[in-house]
């Protein structure tokens, strides 16, 4: 069976966040994103947990890359959607434009890596979202603090192109050790309390 592949919006915003943030450290990253992988899209799984082992290692630049990537994947994602498909989306009303918008930041995850998947429920203007498979909370030691900022910010920038306010909080990090998966809540502050069905399709 061949090994999983990470896919290209991952690969790319790591590599241009850690240019970004950590340009004189990025020579060696690239040892493993290196440009094969980028140019055929993909690099599989030990070299990306690889990665991100030694940026962990990085201290606050860890946080501050991650969350840089999260806003190129989500900007380059919703970028690919075809231009109608956009324009529509952001002339629906809010509630239909908030579920719009969560498909396609479920549609960024499943594109990071194939074991990846969010769970996603939407009610009165808050949603939650319960990710399974995050690729930065793979870690052999508990952390203090949450690894999966990724997601957080790619979520919340997927939101905000579409003219969605919204305030993202984690509340729980499966690198922590407490739960099987990392679990997010939304307070979508502009828009109205409007009842949508729960599990967004």
């Amino acid at each position: 069976m061949s090994e999983a592949r990470i896919g290209r919006v991952l690969v790319a915003s790591l590599h241009q966040a850690i240019a970004d943030v950590l340009p004189m450290r990025l020579e060696f990253y690239e040892n493993w994103l290196n440009a094969s992988g980028l140019r055929g899209g993909t690099i599989g799984l030990a070299p990306l947990s690889a990665v991100l082992s030694f940026l962990r290692q990085e201290g606050p630049a860890y946080d501050e890359i991650t969350r840089r990537a999260g806003g190129y994947a989500a900007e380059w994602t919703v970028r690919s959607l075809p231009g109608m498909e956009r324009r529509l989306i952001n002339v629906l009303p809010m509630p239909l434009r908030v579920r719009a918008a969560l498909r396609a930041g479920r549609m960024l995850i499943r594109n990071t890596y194939p074991g990846s998947r969010a769970l996603m429920k939407l009610k009165k203007g808050e949603a939650s979202v319960d990710l399974r498979g995050s690729l930065f909370c793979e870690v052999r030691e508990a952390s203090a603090l949450p690894l999966c900022g990724f997601y957080a910010a790619a979520l919340g920038r997927v939101l905000q192109l579409f003219s969605i306010e919204a305030r993202m909080q984690v509340v729980e990090c499966r690198a922590s050790g407490t739960r099987q998966g990392c679990t997010f809540a939304i307070a979508l502050s502009t828009s109205p309390v409007v009842e949508v069905p729960e599990h967004v399709a």
